[in-house]
C-alpha cells in the first residue's frame, strides 16, 4: 500500500523551529491532508500520488524559504488558500432523477435504458441501443407506474434534492461562503445534468466543486454521471478551462456517519427490546461482473461504511447484530449478494423478530424507500415471521448531514483543479473529471455487460439473445401493422 504520512507533521520537519507557521500550516491542512492512501487494488492511482507530493515537496521548500524571509514578522494568516477568492464558486449535487408525474414514467425508463453505463451492448450491436431502450421502457412502464402510484404519483427526489440544495446554500453562507450557488443535476430526468451546466455557464462560475449525493462510488451512479459531465465539459469550448474538482464518494466522513446513526438510534427507542433487533442495511445493487471484474470499489465501500456506521453505534451502547444485503436487482445475471429478500426470508426463518431497516445507500427519500422497502419488504418481513418492524428514514435535509456535506465543500475548494487523492479512506481519489477518469479507467479492463452477451452454440446466451431478436423482430411487425393498416403477419404466412 502506498502511504504518505501525516502531512502537516511533514510541515513541522521542514520548517523546525518556526513553530507558529508549522502550526498554522498544520491546522489549515488537517482537514483535508491526512494519510493518502491508495489501495493496491488500484495501482493506477500511484502516478497522480507521487504527483501530489511532488507539489507539496515544492510547497514545504517555498513556505521554508519564506519563513527564513519573514523571522521577525509576525505571521497572523492562513496559509490556506482564501476561498473567498479566484472567481464565484459552484456547487453541483448530482442525482438519479425520477418521474415528477405518472406520465413521465416511461420516458424516464427509455433515458435510464438508453445510458450505456446501464445496459453494454457489444460494439457491432450498439446501434440498437435506443429500440432496446423503448422497448424495454414501455415493456416496464405498467408495473413502474403502479409503484409511483403507491407514493403519490410521482418521484419526490426532485424537490427533495432542491431542498437540499437550498439548505446547502445557507450553511455555506453560515460558514462563511457567500457567493456560492448549489445547483442540480439528474442523470435520467429534470433538471438535467445539461441543464445545470448551461446555468452554471450562464452564471460566471469560475470554481465548481461536484458533489455526488451517492455516498459510495459506483461506475454505475457516479460514474455514468462523471462520464457525462466529462463529454459536455469537453465538446464546450468555453468550458474547458473550467476549475472544478470532484468528491467521487463520502461514506467515511464522520459527520454522515454521526447522522446515519443519531437516526438509527431514535428508531431503535421505539422498540421494546433496543439492543434485541436486527439491524438491516439495504443498499443498492450492481452486477457482481462491475466488481469482480471491473474494479467497481463500491462493495469495498459498502462494506466499510457500514462497520463505520456499527461502530460508531457500538460507543453509544448497543450491540445488535447486523446484516447487509442489496436490493434492486434486475435482468438474469448475478448481483451482489446477499439479495435483501432472502436475507429477510433467512432472517425470518431462523427467529429474528425485530427489525431495523437501514436504507444505506439512498440519502433522499424515493421510490426504492418508500415502496420497495416500506410496502414490498415490509410485507415480506411478516410474511416471513418478523414481527415487530422499523425503517430509519433517509437523511434528506437532516442539519447535521447538511452541515457535513458544507464542510466537505469547503475542504475541497482549495484543490480545484488538482488532482489530489483519496480522502481519509476512500478507495476513489478526489481531482478534476479528465484525471479521476483517466485514473479509475487505466490498466482496466472493458465493463462488462450487465447481461450475457452473445457466445456460439447451443447455449443459455444464444437462447437469451435467440428471444430479444425475436421481441424485436415482433415488435417491427405490430408497428408496420398499425402504420399501414395491413396485416403485415398475415402476407409473410401466404407467402409460396
Amino acid at each position: 500500500m502506498f502511504l504518505v504520512r501525516n502531512t502537516p507533521s511533514c510541515v513541522s520537519s521542514v520548517v523546525g523551529a518556526h513553530s507558529e507557521v508549522a502550526a498554522t500550516f498544520a491546522a489549515s491542512c488537517s482537514n483535508r491532508c491526512e494519510d493518502i492512501r491508495i489501495n493496491q487494488r488500484f495501482p493506477k492511482f500511484l502516478p497522480h500520488a507521487a504527483q501530489f507530493t511532488s507539489s507539496s515537496n515544492r510547497i514545504f521548500s517555498r513556505i521554508k524559504a519564506i519563513v527564513s524571509d519573514l523571522d521577525d514578522i509576525e505571521l497572523s494568516y492562513s496559509l490556506r488558500p482564501n476561498v473567498q477568492s479566484a472567481g464565484k464558486v459552484g456547487v453541483l449535487l448530482l442525482n438519479l432523477g425520477g418521474p415528477d408525474k405518472i406520465e413521465d414514467v416511461q420516458p424516464f425508463l427509455y433515458n435510464l435504458f438508453a445510458d450505456p453505463d446501464i445496459i453494454r451492448l457489444p460494439p457491432n450491436a450498439r446501434f440498437l441501443q435506443p429500440l432496446i431502450a423503448k422497448s424495454i421502457s414501455i415493456l416496464r412502464a405498467p408495473k413502474s407506474a403502479e409503484g409511483y402510484k403507491a407514493i403519490g404519483g410521482g418521484s419526490p427526489l426532485r424537490r427533495i434534492t432542491e431542498d437540499q440544495a437550498f439548505a446547502l446554500t445557507n450553511a455555506l453562507r453560515k460558514k462563511g461562503l457567500a457567493d456560492a450557488s448549489v445547483y442540480v443535476g439528474m442523470r435520467y430526468w429534470h433538471p438535467y445534468t445539461e441543464e445545470a451546466i448551461q446555468q452554471i455557464k450562464n452564471d460566471g462560475v469560475g470554481r465548481l466543486v461536484i458533489l455526488p449525493l451517492y455516498p459510495q462510488f459506483s461506475i454505475s451512479t457516479s460514474g455514468s454521471s462523471f462520464r457525462l459531465l466529462e463529454s459536455l465539459l469537453k465538446s464546450d469550448s468555453s468550458l474547458r478551462t473550467l476549475k472544478h474538482t470532484v468528491i467521487p464518494s463520502w461514506y467515511q466522513r464522520k459527520g454522515y456517519v454521526s447522522a446515519m446513526v443519531d437516526l438509527m438510534v431514535a428508531e431503535l427507542q421505539k422498540f421494546r427490546e433496543p439492543n434485541g433487533v436486527e439491524i438491516f442495511f439495504s443498499a443498492h445493487g450492481v452486477p457482481k461482473s462491475y466488481v469482480e471484474e471491473a474494479g467497481d470499489p463500491y462493495k469495498e465501500e459498502m462494506e466499510e461504511c457500514v462497520q463505520l456506521i456499527m461502530s460508531e453505534l457500538t460507543t453509544r451502547g448497543f450491540t445488535n447484530h447486523h446484516t447487509l444485503a442489496y436490493q434492486s436487482r434486475v435482468g438474469p445475471v448475478e448481483w451482489l449478494k446477499p439479495y435483501t429478500d432472502d436475507s429477510i426470508r433467512e432472517l425470518g426463518g431462523s427467529g429474528v423478530k425485530s427489525l431495523l431497516a437501514v436504507p444505506i445507500s439512498f440519502v433522499s427519500e424515493h421510490i426504492e424507500t418508500l415502496e420497495e422497502i416500506d410496502m414490498e419488504y415490509r410485507e415480506l418481513a411478516i410474511e416471513s415471521g418478523i414481527t415487530q418492524w422499523g425503517r430509519v428514514p433517509a437523511l434528506n435535509t437532516n442539519q447535521a448531514f447538511i452541515d457535513d456535506l458544507a464542510d466537505a465543500v469547503l475542504e475541497a475548494l482549495p484543490y480545484v483543479g488538482q488532482m489530489v487523492g483519496p480522502a481519509e479512506n476512500s478507495l476513489v481519489p478526489i481531482g478534476d473529471l479528465d484525471s479521476l477518469m483517466e485514473a479509475f479507467d487505466r490498466e482496466r479492463r472493458a465493463v462488462p455487460s450487465p447481461v450475457d452477451m452473445w457466445q456460439w452454440g447451443w447455449t443459455k446466451s444464444a437462447e437469451m439473445w435467440n428471444g430479444r431478436l425475436a421481441m424485436l423482430g415482433i415488435l417491427a411487425i405490430v408497428a408496420l401493422e398499425l402504420s399501414t393498416g395491413q396485416s403485415i403477419l398475415k402476407q409473410i404466412l401466404e407467402l409460396d
